[in-house]
């Protein structure tokens, strides 16, 4: 398939837009970082950063509170760009304004022949021969004229071409309008086949239909098995193709375009208007040469290209009435707009948009579509220059980079919801019991207690702005002191992925709280273990790395007393204060056999809430806490929850998909601290 690209018009393209460019919008400039940020719940939804891509790509998205429309919205304007070129051009129009000027033209020979005569003395009786035989002829040219009133172009034309003109002014001017007709009617066939048709002259026209005959040729040699001289052909008539094809077949691509573009301006007309369109054409064309030779290409390039729409046709219900050329233009846009509309429905990576061409695009809708369709194909560059991305074996995977940088992101994103109530549950200044100081220091993040380092934070300040007074402190500069647990935390995390969670609307917030809460020990509490436990059917452990790569099982089952046996198992191996935190919105419906075998059953059976209690207490006599975050929690739920704390001693939290990780992050540094 050749490039959708623009091609060089000979008339001003009238634009029609669905939100006209003013110069007050504003399309979002896009960096690494920012595109990460908006794109940062569909990377840790799906944890693909392909998908991601193509959701943005499709949906758009928001970017520092200006919003960048995807390929939805501006497909959306392109068919309220193609609902009003229909809406606003008639293609009657082509006939009324001929049928005007014939009419014009017939009223100011009339007007002349009812001048009163000069040597008209108003008595029959005295008139002589000769006035007699002019009065004869008169009133013959005015019985002609009005049988003319009643006719259709082709009939108009035709009778006025035989008219025997009393006023030479007339004749002059319906020889104007007939060359006139010609030259549009010589326009409609030449533009099928040539970009430069501007002020052709005869010569050029000869040269034409010189140039249809040798391409015609060219198809006759291509059928026989023979292969044409492209090179040579191009070099005799290459002036008459601005687009300069590459090839035979890119040629005749962008002939089949145009003709079928034509083809389509027939089809849109009434059949009468078909008919005097085809009668007044036979009538005025003198080159039945050039008819000729663009009939056979038109029958040669139907069959070679089937797809172009040759039948189709367009309801144009407008009052604004266009000519000839008008129309062909009308056409040739519409189907501009089509093919755009159909490469963009066909767009599955901001790569594609590659083979768009930016400029037409500006030309059939505006600067601001343009300039976004320019940004969504950069994003894949911007992220992949960036280290955030990288093409692995053919497929886009998310870098160890990006991953921190989501986690971080998550978690600023939760601190940022927290009221300052809820936030100030986290600036807990008491330095406590168990605590070494390192004597070196780290920057301050929102959430940590604000005992600054007020050496190093007016340091960095000089060092970001220099000397001088007064320093001025920005975030950024703020330091506070490490220091060094004796008390060691070990928290496995246990994570719910059964179908129920995404059909409810809570895998993404949860695995938005996994990451969080991970990017929160690394940075805060780096010297801690955290481990994953994930379960659905049955339970498995993952690196917590691999979080972005989580998605949920398409398995029924809540296997809680696996997830509880390896979550035991990985906290047998850690020391200092270990606890389970445990995210999960159904009941145990699931266990597994002494034989390893997952069985499955809802409503939850007694065997299964008993072999899950009976994991309960084997981390309860381990000096394993619990600690319960439930999700739309059904009267059943909240029983066995209950039943769990209290057999554990741990906690139990009945919250939403809303504010889990407010829970869960406020809940986990408030009782680390406590450890401390």
């Amino acid at each position: 398939m050749t490039r959708w690209r623009r091609r060089p018009h000979r008339r001003a393209v009238r634009r029609s837009t669905y939100s006209r460019w003013d110069g007050t919008q504003e399309v979002p400039e896009l960096d690494a970082d920012a595109l990460l940020q908006a794109m940062g719940d569909e990377l840790i939804e799906h944890g693909d950063p392909e998908s991601a891509l193509r959701r943005m790509l499709h949906q758009g998205l928001d970017v520092d509170g200006q919003h960048l429309q995807g390929i939805r919205e501006i497909l959306e304007r392109l068919r309220r760009a193609r609902q009003e070129r229909l809406e606003r051009d008639d293609l009657g129009g082509v006939y009324a304004e001929i049928d005007q000027a014939l009419r014009d033209v017939i009223g100011e020979e009339r007007a002349a022949l009812d001048l009163p005569d000069s040597d008209d003395t108003g008595a029959p009786d005295a008139e002589t021969p000769a006035q007699e035989e002019a009065r004869a002829a008169s009133q013959a040219r005015r019985d002609h004229l009005d049988l003319l009133e009643h006719e259709n172009l082709a009939g108009k034309v035709r009778g006025l071409q035989e008219h025997d003109f009393a006023l030479a002014q007339a004749r002059e001017r319906f020889e104007a309008l007939l060359e006139r007709l010609r030259e549009q009617l010589m326009a409609q066939f030449v533009e099928q086949v040539s970009d430069a048709t501007q002020a052709m002259t005869p010569e050029d026209r000869s040269r034409i239909v010189e140039m249809l005959a040798e391409l015609n040729r060219m198809l006759e040699q291509r059928s026989e098995g023979h292969e044409p001289d492209f090179a040579g052909f191009m070099e005799r008539f290459g002036d008459f193709f601005p687009e300069n094809p590459a090839t035979l077949d890119e040629l005749l691509e962008v002939l089949a375009r145009r003709m079928a573009a034509m083809q389509q301006v027939l089809n849109s007309m009434t059949p009468e208007q078909r008919a005097q369109l085809q009668e007044l054409s036979d009538q005025l064309m003198e080159d039945l040469n050039l008819q000729w030779e663009v009939s056979r290409l038109g029958e040669s390039l139907r069959e070679a290209f089937p797809q172009m729409g040759w039948e189709d046709s367009r309801q144009f219900t407008g009052d604004q009435p266009l000519d000839l050329g008008g129309a062909f233009e009308a056409m040739e846009e519409l189907a501009e707009l089509e093919q755009l509309e159909q490469m963009l429905r066909g767009a599955s990576s901001p790569g594609a948009l590659a083979e768009v061409d930016i400029d037409r695009v500006r030309d059939l809708l505006d600067d601001e579509a343009a300039a976004g369709l320019e940004k969504l194909a950069e994003m894949t560059r911007l992220l992949t220059e960036a280290g955030l991305i990288e093409n692995t074996e053919g497929s886009l995977t998310l870098t160890p980079r990006a991953i921190r940088r989501l986690g971080q992101n998550a978690l600023s994103d939760l601190y940022r919801r927290l009221s300052r109530d809820r936030s100030g549950r986290h600036d807990e200044s008491r330095a406590g019991l168990g605590h070494e100081r390192e004597f070196t220091t780290r920057p301050w993040e929102f959430g940590d207690p604000f005992d600054l380092d007020i050496e190093q934070t007016v340091s960095n300040a000089v060092a970001r702005a220099g000397a001088g007074v007064p320093v001025a402190l920005m975030p950024e500069d703020f330091a506070i002191e490490r220091t060094e647990s004796e008390v060691r935390s070990s928290t496995v995390l246990m994570l719910d992925l059964s179908l129920s969670m995404p059909m409810r609307g809570n895998f993404l917030p949860a695995k938005k709280m996994a990451m969080a809460l991970h990017s929160l020990m690394s940075s805060q509490f780096p010297r801690d273990f955290l481990g994953v436990v994930t379960f659905s059917e049955v339970a498995r452990e993952i690196r917590p790395e691999r979080l972005p790569e989580v998605s949920w099982d398409y398995v029924y089952g809540t296997n809680m007393q696996h997830g509880f046996a390896l979550a035991r198992a990985i906290l047998a191996r850690q020391s200092g204060n270990r606890q389970i935190i445990m995210v999960t919105d159904g009941e145990p419906t699931a266990h597994l056999t002494d034989a390893g075998h997952p069985v499955f059953s809802y409503p939850p059976t007694r065997e299964t809430v008993e072999r899950t209690l009976r994991e309960v207490r084997r981390c309860t006599r381990e000096d394993i806490r619990i600690n319960v975050f439930v999700l739309d929690a059904t009267p059943h739920l909240a029983r066995f929850v209950e039943d769990m704390t209290r057999l554990n001693g741990g906690r139990a939290f009945f919250t939403t998909n809303e504010n889990l990780g407010d829970y869960v992050l406020v809940d986990f540094v408030e009782q680390r601290r406590v450890a401390r």
